[in-house]
């Protein structure tokens, strides 16, 4: 149990550096979001700006992000209430839930997809490791004479499938053989494998009459893996090949792709101000680890308004994306009343068609169906959840199943111990 007394005492000990750190991040975010602000007294047009930011095969560090033809579409249509940074106002707002939910019915006829998944880890304590990875998908033709689908697909993995790949020179007696990146990535792979081949089902052709493509497609997270450079290969190198797979699909099929980050981290807006910083007489901006891109509009949105799309120009994984290591833009579109703006990414190629803005409108009815987080995705994690009952269920039925092979299978009375407990 958490012991409150002393909790406050030891935040007490430690109050200086917290006001300290708060102080710094203040004065910080201030300058950055200055310089936001002034872009449109600097740079006239996409070209100028870019032509201020690194080349991309300089193999210097990277621009961090590169205008698209939204930046000039945002400097012609520049007001006063602009000068918060680059915006597109939404243009429409909601008194009530009810008002909300109308205008929502745009997506009546629009089907869209999303998957999500979850998994279990091999278990320690038990004597013979085992992984389970399950993925949920929800398609929803938002049609009235189209019912929707709820599924998963699920995929146990054996002992040798579970196999650390990478070699480890560790001579650690208790150290485990069975890697839980293997389960990890697998479920990565399963819910890319499944969104490309639901893309290809559902592909439909584009009506003369008609400026967006069905259906649009939500995952669930970045489409830039740069999580992956922390990792060895060969995991390294299957989360970038799955990674391409999602964007080629989506090209060749026309099919909107959204990367859903609902709380974003990236830093490739703070990246972008400092490289045109230090093209100045007089830099003031530092490098700084504590801000990132959302929190430069934070306050300064309304509901639905998004920022002008940009060119993820990272100097990292992007680099190993082949042909497709400029074709990742994003945009941060306000879905709360409080927080910052959530961070979306999809292929640069909706940018180029002219389909932008109505794969947003889709977003932000989806985002009104589900409170506040886009009801697909939010159901496919709801249809894919693996809860502690459901462990305690695959594990009973992995004992069944093992026993029936004539095989033994137990697991420590600790562990129990502590599932009964926790």
């Amino acid at each position: 149990m958490l012991h409150k007394g002393k909790l406050l005492a030891a935040l007490n000990a430690k109050k200086g550096q917290f006001s300290q750190f708060d102080g710094s991040f203040t004065e910080q975010l201030l300058l950055y979001q200055h310089a936001l602000e002034s872009l449109h007294e600097r740079y006239t047009s996409s070209n100028q700006l870019e032509r201020m930011l690194p080349p991309e095969d300089s193999g210097i560090s990277s621009a961090g992000a590169r205008p698209t033809m939204e930046f000039d579409h945002w400097l012609a249509n520049i007001t006063e209430q602009d000068y918060h940074g680059p915006v597109f106002p939404f243009g429409r707002e909601f008194h009530t839930h009810e008002q909300s939910r109308l205008w929502a019915e745009c997506i009546e006829g629009i089907t869209t997809i999303a998957v999500d998944g979850s998994q279990l880890m091999p278990w320690r304590d038990a004597s013979i490791p085992v992984g389970l990875v399950q993925v949920g998908f929800f398609v929803n033709p938002h049609s009235r004479s189209k019912p929707y689908t709820k599924d998963v697909r699920m995929d146990v993995l054996a002992p040798e499938e579970l196999m650390e790949e990478v070699h480890d020179d560790s001579d650690d007696p208790d150290s485990y053989p069975y890697s839980e990146m293997q389960v990890t990535q697998r479920r990565y792979l399963l819910e890319v494998e499944t969104l490309c081949s639901l893309m290809q089902q559902y592909a439909a052709v584009r009506s003369d009459d008609d400026p967006l493509y069905s259906p649009v497609v939500f995952f669930d997270g970045s489409l830039v893996v740069s999580f992956a450079l922390t990792m060895p290969n060969p995991y390294r190198q299957r989360y970038i090949d799955a990674a391409i797979s999602l964007l080629r699909t989506s090209e060749e099929l026309r099919v909107p792709l959204i990367g859903y980050i609902d709380t974003s981290y990236a830093r490739d807006m703070i990246t972008m101000l400092r490289r045109l910083d230090a093209t100045t007489s007089q830099p003031v901006l530092r490098d700084t680890r504590k801000i990132h891109d959302a929190l430069l509009w934070k306050g300064h949105l309304h509901w639905g308004d998004r920022t002008p799309a940009m060119i993820c120009a990272r100097n990292d994984v992007l680099a190993s994306y082949g042909s497709y290591h400029n074709s990742i833009a994003f945009c941060y579109l306000q879905t709360s009343g409080t927080r910052p703006p959530t961070r979306l990414e999809f292929p640069r190629w909706m940018i180029d068609d002219g389909i932008l803005e109505p794969v947003l409108d889709v977003v932000r009815a989806e985002i009104i169906a589900g409170n506040g987080y886009p009801y697909a995705i939010e159901t496919a994690d709801a249809v894919s959840v693996i809860s502690m009952q459901d462990r305690n269920e695959f594990y009973g039925h992995f004992q069944a199943f093992m026993e029936h092979q004539g095989v033994k299978f137990n697991y420590s009375t600790k562990a129990l111990s502590k599932n009964r407990r926790r």
